[in-house]
């Protein structure tokens, strides 16, 4: 079976897709977050795709805020915070991702992926 169909059958893969203009990928990679007139802070991304993000953010961020992204190897992504929920913020990037530069990632931080760089 396509894992296109496998993911389809996922709920929170259908959840995610919604309202989206690129599909998103469930993940986990450490990252620095900086928000705009701020000090940048370690997180965790829950879900990637080319248009943008979910991270961890403990503090309240007001939709609309500009922010940086700083994945593993790359330099910073600017992008616009579209929400914040329990925690979680939603962010969309001002540039999309190339899609080889998101198929790298998501090789290299899938869950089962053998290569995961050194810290």
């Amino acid at each position: 079976m396509s894992d296109y169909l496998i993911q389809t059958r996922d709920p929170y893969f259908t959840a995610a897709q919604e309202d989206r203009c690129a599909p998103r990928t469930r993940i986990s990679i450490p990252a620095a977050l900086r928000i705009s007139g701020a000090r940048g802070f370690q997180t965790v991304i829950h879900d990637l795709s080319l248009s943008g993000f979910c991270g961890a953010a403990v503090n309240r961020i007001a939709p609309g805020t500009v922010c940086w992204l700083t994945l593993p190897g790359l330099e910073s992504q600017q992008g616009e915070v579209i929400w914040w929920d329990n925690s979680l913020v939603g962010c969309a990037f001002d540039r999309l991702l190339s899609p080889i530069v998101l198929d790298n990632l998501l090789v290299r931080w899938r869950p089962d992926s053998a290569y995961r760089p050194l810290s």
